[in-house]
């Protein structure tokens, strides 16, 4: 599983020095600090890095939502307001009282760059079932940082099916 990760970190890694010139100094967006208040996670690396591991699992592709990407955001927030991660049953009712169609959530607290996040995801059963989900088409994820919180960094990812 390590050989994995590594290879598909480096995978979008060379992709990333292929789309033209950039500063030599630049870290790859996976590697980028979310602790700090301006830290905006890559949602486009995101996708495209479960978007491989999904693959390497026989899987299709995902799609940014912005309706998802909002509802992410919003409760990634609530967490680092409130301190403490949420339920993610009750976050998953909520989105699909909202109408999203099989909506399954990783909510998370602590990892600070989405290297760290995506591996401790994809090392725990529940939250691997969400990264591996079939009925999954649609991806919004989203940081909140709270400087004053052992956490610092709060984690909503939420994958949905289409609504067609």
């Amino acid at each position: 599983m390590k050989s994995l990760l590594c290879s598909t970190l480096a995978a979008l890694a060379l992709a990333g020095c292929q789309s033209g010139p950039q500063n030599r100094s630049q870290m790859p967006s996976f590697y980028a600090s979310m602790a700090n208040s301006g830290a905006v996670v890559d949602a486009a690396m995101a996708r495209d890095m479960i978007g491989a591991y999904r693959r390497n699992n026989g899987l299709g592709p995902l799609v940014l939502d912005p309706g998802l990407q909002e509802a992410a955001q919003a409760e990634a927030d609530a967490m680092a307001s409130a301190d403490k991660p949420s339920s993610a049953e009750a976050f998953k009712s909520r989105l699909a009282s909202s109408g999203a169609v099989a909506p399954a959530a990783n909510l998370s607290a602590g990892y600070h760059t989405l290297a760290e996040a995506f591996s401790g995801w994809r090392e725990s059963p529940q939250h691997n079932r969400v990264l591996l989900d079939p009925r999954a088409t649609r991806i919004g994820i989203a940081t909140a940082y709270t400087p004053n919180s052992k956490y610092k960094v709060y984690w909503a990812l939420v994958v949905a099916a289409d609504n067609r």
